[in-house]
């Protein structure tokens, strides 16, 4: 595939420009307005061509575009690659408001064109082994989970999470998406409601910077949440805990292949082998393979808007002090 790419942002250095190579893919432009930023970018990445709007994408006949620009940009920048036809992976939160998430859906429905949400966990070998294990009976019946998300922002990545709400700032919607995701795959579906606290620490300038949930899921089940931008030493992690027993992933809400997965029940307690892989490789692999076999990817533009959903309601809860109800997505 032909790639551009929208957005000179550290997790395109980081990582996915890297992944789309890693998949044959080809990164034939980047489209950035941040002057001498973007060319320096494109030429540290190899990448040959550099544009500042996505109107002029159009000579370059790609086939897709990844886009990670800032979060209030998105709908306006998908709209216009898919008049072209263009795929589009999207980075997360797709946008900062449902009704424009919808109208990104719609737009991309209408266009034939497909769109992708880039949730890396659920592509995570260590979640994989978990569901596999789930899947198999391991523990039972889920009763109850437990997502512990809370980590140290490095300084690199402060600038606007930290300090402009109307650009997708705060720990909820940078990272209670992925764990509304992750999640979803595993306890097959998004929860019915939520019940959510949120406070400002000392990195938070107008957003919060740490939130702490009760989810609950059909069937009576629940899920506490922790995301935090403030804990440098707390680790991170998954737990479900069934009618059989209990499958703990440690450090295993990373963009790296880390962690390990560990089993309890009955027989006592044991680490399950995990062969990792690269989470954003699986997230180019499939979305590439969607386009060519016709079908939606696997984390497709409904399972953004209902991360995006669930963490709206749980920034509605802390600011209400009530439990709420995510607006999911119905066709």
């Amino acid at each position: 595939m032909k790639w551009g790419v929208i957005g000179a942002s550290t997790i395109a250095s980081e990582w996915m420009i890297d992944a789309i190579r890693a998949q044959g893919g080809a990164i034939e432009v980047l489209c950035s307005g941040s002057g001498e930023h973007a060319h320096e970018f494109a030429s540290n990445h190899r990448i040959p061509e550099v544009i500042t709007r996505p109107e002029e994408f159009e000579p370059f006949s790609l086939d897709a575009v990844y886009v990670s620009s800032i979060n209030h940009l998105h709908l306006r920048q998908v709209e216009i690659c898919a008049s072209m036809g263009l795929h589009v992976l999207c980075e997360k939160p797709l946008t900062l408001d449902l009704d424009e998430a919808r109208s990104m859906l719609q737009i991309c429905r209408k266009a034939g064109v497909h769109l992708g949400t880039n949730h890396h966990l659920r592509y995570a070998a260590t979640h994989q082994r978990i569901r596999e294990l789930i899947g198999e009976g391991a523990i039972g019946e889920i009763l109850s989970a437990r997502v512990f998300h809370a980590v140290h922002l490095p300084p690199h990545l402060q600038g606007w999470r930290i300090n402009a709400p109307e650009q997708g700032g705060g720990v909820v919607v940078d990272i209670a998406v992925h764990n509304a995701d992750v999640l979803s795959v595993t306890m097959g579906g998004y929860p019915e409601q939520v019940q959510s606290m949120t406070s400002e620490k000392s990195l938070g300038q107008g957003v919060e910077d740490e939130c702490m949930s009760i989810w609950r899921y059909a069937g009576d089940r629940l899920v506490s949440t922790h995301e935090s931008f403030v804990t440098p030493f707390a680790g991170h992690g998954i737990e479900f805990h069934g009618t059989q027993g209990s499958l703990f992933g440690q450090q295993v809400m990373s963009q790296a292949p880390v962690g390990r997965v560990t089993l309890n029940d009955a027989q006592g307690s044991r680490e399950i082998d995990v062969v990792h892989r690269n989470l954003y490789e699986g997230v180019i692999a499939d979305f590439a393979e969607s386009v060519n076999d016709g079908r939606a990817p696997w984390c497709d533009g409904v399972s953004g808007y209902n991360s995006l959903a669930t963490a709206l309601a749980v920034l509605e809860s802390a600011k209400t002090g009530q439990l709420q109800s995510p607006n999911l997505w119905s066709a």
